[in-house]
Formats: C-alpha cells, sequence, structure tokens
C-alpha cells in the first residue's frame, strides 16, 4: 500500500509541474503575441497589455522588450510541490510580424 501510495505521489508532483511549465509558457505565448500587436502604434501601451495578459493567467510578466517590430517577453511562476519544495518555472516568447519576401 505504501509502494501504490508513493508512486500516486510521484505522478500528482509530475503532473502539476507540467501543468506549471506549461501555464508559464502560454502566458509567455499569449503575452508576446498582444504585446507585438501593438509594438508600433504604442510600445509602452503594448508592454501594460502584455502584463494585463501575464497576470490574467496567474503569471508574472518580467521582461518586456519591444525591438522595432519584435515584442520578447519573459514570465515567471513559483509553485510549491510537496516532496521538492519550491520551484520557479520560466517562459519566454518573441513575436512580431511574419518575415516576407519583396516581390
Amino acid at each position: 500500500m505504501g509502494l501504490l501510495m508513493a508512486v500516486a505521489t510521484a505522478f500528482a508532483v509530475v503532473g502539476a509541474a507540467r501543468v506549471a511549465r506549461h501555464r508559464v509558457s502560454n502566458a509567455a505565448d499569449l503575452s508576446a503575441l498582444a504585446a507585438a500587436r501593438l509594438a508600433l502604434i504604442d510600445p509602452d501601451a503594448a508592454c501594460q497589455k502584455a502584463s494585463a495578459i501575464a497576470t490574467s493567467n496567474g503569471v508574472q510578466l518580467t521582461e518586456c522588450k519591444i525591438t522595432n517590430e519584435i515584442a520578447d517577453v519573459r514570465t515567471v511562476l513559483s509553485i510549491s510541490l510537496p516532496v521538492v519544495g519550491t520551484r520557479t518555472l520560466t517562459g519566454r516568447s518573441r513575436a512580431g510580424p511574419a518575415a516576407t519576401t519583396p516581390p
């Protein structure tokens, strides 16, 4: 019974870590897309929008850079796991216009 409980706990910890990893990565992707959309119009508002998107997804935006038309964002999420303790997960994403070739 103890072995079964240990295996179940291990699966639960790994599952929680994977869900958190996906959350921080997805939030970075969505934040970068939101920032890239506003990058040319208002770069300051672009980072504010990225921060709002990250916060609404339960993560913290730690860095937002707008370079020309490219938005580069970083997000973090701290999780507490029963066996391994507190861990900080990071996500990074870049977004901008697709490269086009001249006609």
